[in-house]
């Protein structure tokens, strides 16, 4: 979705061409898994992560097009909305200290980029919502310049046939007993916009992928129960990780009747372990209709035969516009091709040391999943790891979730006593040093012992507002001024009070 798009009315034909040239790239696809010429490099760790802009009243500020400008820096990009920027962070291997080294280089280029920002009257904040967006920042101008978001929003709309609902009943702030809830139409997609996000790459090799994919499945709940960072959206307390919900509903191309028929949503955890990445990009293929249908000149099968790598340039147009929380990717480079699982569950922030915790504790149970003798796929359904994945959007630290052999259990004590030690084993089978692994896990060990992610510091931080006198928009404005504070303290966010 990186890619320029500059056409803008497609054709029936358009469509059919389309449909036609995925296929050929599923052929080409299929070949080059027979073939096995996939590269594969040392264990790497890549990220992205989308970041917010403010002004000095704490509100959105829409300017990333004079904000990336100022910052003239390549590794920064735009986003849906003009309150949004993304970084993206060179891979880096995980073995020895270099996860120390990304931590350092990551911070100094964030604190450069918000310098460069602030010249412009902006900030960076990077947090999973921004809890200043209110209903008027979604509003069709605010999409950014580039105009394949124009067309990504018309064509949604196309598919859908009318307005995007959303409707999201939140949970009860500390100390009080009624739920808040958000129930409004809307005419654009710029509620995706609220959903910042850090993405963690791997590459893969295809024999290995399934196994990947099956664990980071099984593993998406506990990930954001940990991490839930984004409880607050146009002026209402929702669930601990709204993102989730609202990215589902801001991109849904499928009315009513189309749900209650079953048809996939385009934002999709996925119904099935699977046993081949194959399985995945055919799924995307079968099940949904193209969203952009731009027609490439390059026939896959000719580049094979000629002994040249294929972009297979339409399956990755259209795999970009499937939302699976974790997505298969493939790529090109320096003439070689390769996989790679993309995690998407992630929120941004709260601080680069918990960015960096959530990447460390991903990677290394990941690895100890997959390195397992018996894999946690194969003792629990796939229905129960999608409902860990909900329950925990809704309730963060505070969820239950299902795993083999223990049953139902909260996420800390699963975490503490199953998954860091995995975690811990994992990133040593990465060759990862001991003194960076201890740093990174004894972060997720605080957030555990101590109850308290992003999520639960804002709602605490803002109830503490209101209950001293403050109105929801001030309370809401002051929290996010202490949060941007913290978050360039440096600390983890375990350990912040309010």
């Amino acid at each position: 979705m990186g890619d320029e798009v500059e056409q803008r009315t497609f054709s029936r034909q358009d469509r059919q061409d389309f449909r036609r040239k995925v296929q050929q790239c599923l052929d080409a696809l299929a070949s080059m898994l027979a073939d096995d010429t996939f590269a594969v490099d040392e264990p790497r760790i890549g990220m992205e992560i989308e970041l917010n802009l403010v002004d000095d009243v704490m509100d959105p500020a829409m300017a990333n097009t004079a904000v990336l400008e100022a910052i003239a820096d390549p590794d920064f990009q735009t986003e849906l909305g003009r309150f949004n920027i993304e970084i993206n962070v060179a891979p880096a291997p995980l073995a020895g200290d270099r996860m120390r080294t990304l931590e350092t280089e990551l911070r100094a280029s964030l604190d450069h980029a918000d310098a460069r920002a602030k010249d412009t009257g902006s900030a960076l904040a990077m947090i999973g919502m921004l809890p200043t967006l209110r209903e008027e920042h979604f509003a069709a101008q605010w999409l950014s310049e580039n105009p394949r978001y124009d067309l990504l929003n018309s064509q949604i709309f196309a598919a859908r046939g009318e307005d995007i609902e959303l409707n999201v009943t939140g949970v009860p702030l500390p100390g009080s007993r009624e739920a808040e809830s958000l129930h409004r139409i809307v005419d654009t997609i710029l509620p995706e916009a609220a959903c910042t996000s850090v993405q963690l790459h791997l590459q893969v090799a295809p024999d290995e992928f399934p196994a990947h994919w099956n664990a980071a499945q099984a593993l998406a709940g506990v990930q954001v129960a940990l991490a839930a960072n984004s409880p607050f959206l146009a002026g209402r307390a929702l669930w601990h990780e709204t993102r989730l919900p609202l990215f589902e509903q801001a991109t849904d191309t499928r009315p009513q009747e189309l749900k209650n028929q079953g048809v996939r949503p385009r934002v999709w955890f996925g119904e099935r372990w699977i046993t081949s990445i194959f399985d995945l990009f055919e799924e995307n293929s079968r099940y949904f209709p193209a969203l952009l249908p731009v027609v490439s000149d390059q026939d896959p099968m000719a580049e094979l035969a000629a002994g040249r790598t294929p972009e297979l340039t339409e399956l990755k147009m259209h795999n970009g516009t499937v939302y699976r929380w974790n997505r298969p990717i493939y790529d090109t480079s320096d003439g070689e091709h390769h996989l790679r699982l993309e995690n998407r569950v992630l929120p941004a922030g709260p601080s680069v040391i918990d960015v960096m915790a959530d990447a460390a504790f991903y990677y290394g149970a990941l690895r100890s999943l997959v390195d397992a003798d018996r894999p946690v796929w194969s003792q629990m359904s796939f229905d129960a790891a999608q409902d860990n994945l909900h329950s925990a959007a809704r309730s963060g630290i505070d969820a239950r979730c299902y795993w083999p052999e223990v049953g139902w259990v909260s996420p800390q004590e699963l975490v503490l006593r199953r998954l860091l030690p995995m975690a811990e084993a994992g990133l040593d089978a990465f060759g990862v040093d001991p003194d960076v692994r201890d740093r990174y896990l004894r972060v997720i060990e605080g957030r555990c012992l101590r109850r308290q992610n992003g999520a639960v510091w804002q709602r605490s931080a803002l109830a503490a507002r209101e209950r001293a006198g403050d109105d929801r928009g001030r309370a809401l404005a002051g929290m996010l001024a202490d949060y941007l504070d913290r978050m360039h303290d440096g600390e983890p966010v375990h350990t912040w009070s309010w």
